[in-house]
């Protein structure tokens, strides 16, 4: 069984809470969709990693655009499932940009990436990261994985949402953002896939029959159907 979830920003608690009626096992992963923000440098983050990594279950998240980047980037590399992951624990592992794994039976795509609205209220390498958009190198990665995919898979788990869906929030695209939701956007227009799930916008909302935003809600996602 994998489980999908919205913005955790490192909150444990919280983010138990939002598992419990389910009851994650040994085999199951959980994933969330950005702003995971248990990857921080500070004594508090730091301790609830320590506790996430004894969970039982698998963790993984994709990036979101508050992250501390420069931490994460520290972390190893190394192939998990299909493609290329960072190894921050036993149990948990960063989903990077561009990447296509097979979990649990289930192919899916991932794209992390945001950009920070509150970013003037920020300080960079303290709690606000370049990093927070793809570059050039991970929209090429991008690309290739796509190629091999044959533009087909089960799952696309991005942080924001491609051009077209913001405005069914009742928001404008960030303009800062253009370039991540325009290539998110022909992403959308060219691939076959069975659903789409995005966090970012803190709330719980299907947009499309095939594009949902998360926030705390789950999603249940089994190989031969999707809750």
């Amino acid at each position: 069984m994998i489980l999908l979830t919205g913005d955790t920003h490192g909150a444990l608690c919280p983010f138990l809470r939002r598992l419990i009626p389910y009851q994650p096992r040994a085999r199951d992963t959980v994933i969330v969709c950005g702003d995971f923000g248990f990857v921080w440098n500070t004594p508090a983050q730091l301790q609830a990693l320590a506790r996430l990594s004894e969970l039982p279950f698998t963790v993984a998240f994709i990036d979101g655009n508050h992250e501390d980047f420069d931490l994460l980037g520290t972390y190893p590399q190394e192939e998990w499932n299909g493609g290329t992951v960072r190894r921050i624990a036993g149990n948990t592992v960063h989903l990077m940009r561009g990447q296509h794994y097979e979990i649990e039976g289930c192919r899916i795509f991932t794209m992390g990436g945001g950009y920070s609205r509150d970013k003037a209220l920020r300080t960079e390498h303290l709690s606000w990261w370049r990093e927070e958009l793809p570059c050039r190198a991970e929209y090429e990665t991008a690309l290739a994985a796509l190629s091999r995919i044959g533009y087909e898979t089960d799952l696309i788990l991005t942080h924001t949402l491609p051009r077209s869906a913001v405005p069914l929030l009742g928001l404008h695209p960030d303009p800062h953002e253009a370039a991540l939701s325009a290539f998110l956007e022909r992403m959308y227009r060219r691939m076959r896939f069975r659903m789409w799930y995005a966090g970012h916008f803190h709330v719980n909302r299907l947009l499309r029959e095939d594009l949902a935003v998360l926030h705390d809600a789950v999603a249940v996602v089994r190989a031969e159907t999707i809750i």
